[in-house]
């Protein structure tokens, strides 16, 4: 199985409400010997409202995003589906993927009625540069050159790293660039700490994780704070509230004994503080994992006997670690489900089946015909999301009052914020204005330009809104 390494520039940090404008992959043997790469950019749609911090980092002119021979986002998105399916089963990987990166694609393919996750399942696997390189330095200290940040604090940014390794090309934020210099930095990892980049590859897969983490008598489960590794000797003690992929660990410096002691105020005055013994994670987030007998270099001195004796005490002690979840989960409630179908991808549930086959059918039917398969549609998130693509894609399959509704909600979206939702126009000026206290000529030019097409669609939407709002 080979490895699929790719990176996003994007209009902001939100997947639900911002998107992709730069998608870049590299192809690559088990040898990480490079087979193929592709980069595509799209131009912005009219919902989004980029914010000005993402556009100082990607240096991304307002001109540029409006370009009008760049692809849309749909078709953008549906040549990165088809290109990543052709390299499938792969390993997936990116510089911070899991926890951005990937959530924007998996949010793209969703917007653009696609099954969302495209680097699960079918014998692929999701790991994370990011994590590979902490553990690396954790393990073999001294593998990299890890630079320091003005505070003292080690410097993970990946940019920071190519440098100071002498990798990559020097252009940071640019989508191809990024992806290269992480396949270097991998390579770098793979041939000075052997058994970090072992590591990576077998906890890419979530049934090896999963493996591991339900049945070890205990592990070490590395987490990393302020770029420091934090290692804690652990073991499973159960699956987290309605997520299949989510695993409650414990701390083995307490015997299982003193928690049954505890009243459940004493019991949750201990989990619920900063550092609590109580550890999460996901089997399918390419954790870093490991076994108690290779931990002496990260716990000098941790005794494995002892500690394997209490983790086979907590197995055996399902009632405690029963009321320890119970204790920590009973204040968190059902999430309030957002108003805006784009962001309940997870709040949503899975699309079903039948749905799925439908959205096949609307990617290969007409614009006349795609408004037709709307109505079969089960899921409202799709029903809505099949509208927009329609609506932004070719209007003029839509009616003229179904054109002016639609209109009518794209100015209102844009002119008046919502506690949870994208951002505005005007929110998007405001931001602008703390920005340029502090922005250099380059960045002011850059702004400035943004701010005059805010303000002029902020203006233009507004007359559209008053003028239209009595007959609507």
């Amino acid at each position: 199985m080979g490895y699929v390494f790719f990176d996003t520039e994007t209009t902001g940090l939100s997947p639900a409400f911002d998107q992709i404008l730069h998608f870049a992959a590299i192809h690559t043997d088990h040898e990480l010997v490079r087979i193929d790469d592709f980069e595509l950019r799209s131009r912005l749609q009219p919902h989004v409202v980029p914010h000005p911090a993402a556009m100082l980092t990607n240096r991304l002119s307002i001109e540029q995003m409006l370009d009008r021979t760049l692809k849309t986002h749909p078709a953008m998105i549906s040549e990165v589906r088809a290109r990543l399916l052709a390299w499938s089963p792969a390993i997936f990987a990116g510089f911070n993927s899991i926890g951005f990166d990937e959530e924007m694609l998996r949010h793209g393919l969703f917007q653009t009625l696609f099954h969302p996750y495209l680097t699960s399942g079918r014998g692929c696997g999701r790991a994370d540069a990011y994590g590979l390189v902490q553990a690396a330095c954790a393990l073999n200290p001294g593998c990299l050159a890890v630079p320091l940040k003005v505070d003292g604090r080690r410097d993970f940014r990946l940019a920071s790293l190519l440098a100071a390794n002498g990798l990559g090309t020097g252009a940071a934020h640019d989508a191809m660039s990024d992806v290269s210099g992480t396949v270097e930095l991998c390579r770098l990892v793979k041939d000075r700490s052997p058994a970090a980049w072992e590591r990576f590859v077998r906890l890419s897969n979530k049934v090896a994780v999963a493996e591991m983490v339900n049945e070890e008598e205990g592990f070490v489960l590395t987490e990393f704070f302020g770029g420091e590794p934090f290692h804690r000797a652990v073991v499973c003690i159960g699956s987290i509230p309605d997520n299949a992929n989510g695993r409650f660990c414990i701390e083995l410096g307490r015997d299982p004994d003193d928690w049954r002691l505890m009243s459940d105020d004493q019991m949750r005055s201990e989990i619920a503080r900063k550092g609590t013994p109580l550890r999460r994670l996901k089997v399918n987030g390419a954790p870093t994992l490991t076994p108690l007998e290779e931990a002496d270099d990260l716990i000098p001195g941790l005794d494995i006997e002892a500690a394997r004796d209490r983790s086979r005490r907590y197995r055996s002690a399902s009632d405690i670690c029963a009321r320890l979840i119970r204790v920590y989960t009973s204040d968190w409630g059902s999430a309030e489900q957002s108003p805006f179908p784009e962001a309940c991808l997870y709040s949503g549930g899975f699309v079903n089946d039948e749905d799925l086959w439908t959205c096949g059918d609307f990617h290969d039917a007409t614009w006349a015909e795609r408004v037709a398969t709307v109505s079969r549609l089960r899921d409202p998130r799709l029903r809505f999301l099949a509208d927009r693509l329609i609506y932004f894609e070719n209007r003029g399959a839509l009616s003229g009052d179904q054109q002016a509704l639609a209109d009518y909600a794209l100015a209102d979206r844009l002119l008046h914020p919502v506690a949870g939702g994208p951002l505005t126009l005007g929110g998007a000026i405001e931001e602008i204005d703390r920005l340029a206290v502090q922005a250099d000529p380059s960045s002011m030019a850059l702004l400035s330009d943004y701010r005059n097409y805010l303000t002029d669609r902020a203006a233009r939407a507004y007359a559209f809104r008053n003028s239209s709002s009595a007959n609507i």
